[in-house]
């Protein structure tokens, strides 16, 4: 895995059930946008809040658009090793490219040990596929030693490949980097602190933002592959102006709003996340267009024109 894997969301008609027809434009969009993968059915893709037989609606009709022109990661994890290990069967059924899972947040594991072996009941699923444990503690509440999960899981999980980590904290992660070496592959997830994610070490990232905000990533990455390091810096700061005016409005409501601002109408959230009411949604154009989001998410050359603003 390289480069920016977006967090997809997962299209809903105005009812709060699934729009299937709108997942096969929608990844045509991102792929457009230069989006190197495809992260399905996580936070982002309000993956809790669907049902099993929904999950595997949508998985598929994620693995069937992105017809094998970018990986598709699905995120199967739920409270019930059980299920999710049934849908990781699925996701291996229908060609997705490797599957992903959270923790259980109501019953927790107790320790590192106990969380490696719920990860090996739902690895199991698909055992053919590479598995990415997903870290995400401010959601999950589960705090583990990373690297001391990657040791256990060695001998633990055949088929782990690494970890999304998803958390502020740069040095466990370069920890881990330093530890995976070429066996393990550390996806980065924090959008807002990518440039700090490739310094410690990351190739990849997984991100909600990446949807609608690619472009501000992409001259981030080429200015800092070509040693621009104000440029790099000026794009981050540019990243996180957009972070800050969303999430006060609520951030996966706010986002999937966005997606309708920038020309892809992905539907409302679904309860219990409440999706944006008309005057917001007016209250927080006029806000992103304050800061100059429209002008900064249009696609340019990575260094030629990043200078123009």
């Amino acid at each position: 895995m390289e480069g920016l894997i977006a967090a997809t969301f997962t299209p809903m008609d105005s009812d709060g059930s699934l729009n299937t027809l709108a997942i096969a434009p929608m990844v045509d969009f991102l792929i457009d946008r230069e989006i190197a993968g495809l992260y399905v059915l996580g936070s982002t893709g309000e993956g809790p809040s669907l049902t099993f037989d929904e999950r595997c609606t949508a998985a598929a009709a994620f693995v069937r658009a992105a017809g094998g022109r970018v990986p598709v990661i699905v995120q199967v994890g739920c409270e019930s090793l059980t299920q999710a290990a049934e849908l990781a069967t699925a996701a291996q059924a229908i060609g997705a490219d490797a599957i992903s899972a959270v923790s259980p947040v109501y019953f927790k594991p107790d320790s590192v040990a106990t969380l490696v072996d719920s990860m090996a009941v739902i690895a199991a699923g698909a055992g053919q596929l590479p598995f990415y444990y997903y870290h995400i503690p401010a959601a999950t509440g589960v705090a583990v030693n990373v690297v001391e999960f990657l040791k256990l899981s060695a001998t633990r999980i055949a088929n782990l490949r690494g970890i999304k980590f998803t958390s502020p904290l740069v040095h466990e992660f370069q920890a881990c980097v330093e530890y995976a070496g070429d066996r393990f592959e550390m996806l980065w997830g924090s959008d807002e602190m990518l440039l700090c994610g490739l310094t410690a070490g990351a190739k990849a990232a997984v991100g909600s933002t990446y949807n609608f905000s690619a472009a501000i990533y992409s001259r981030m990455m080429a200015a800092l592959a070509a040693g621009d390091l104000q440029t790099a810096i000026h794009e981050q700061s540019r990243s996180q102006a957009v972070v800050r005016t969303f999430v006060p409005y609520g951030p996966r409501a706010a986002q999937k709003a966005m997606m309708a601002m920038v020309g892809f109408d992905c539907g409302p959230t679904r309860l219990p996340i409440s999706p944006l009411d008309a005057s917001r949604y007016v209250q927080l154009q006029r806000d992103l267009r304050e800061i100059g989001f429209f002008e900064w998410i249009e696609p340019r050359g990575a260094l030629a024109r990043t200078r123009e603003s």
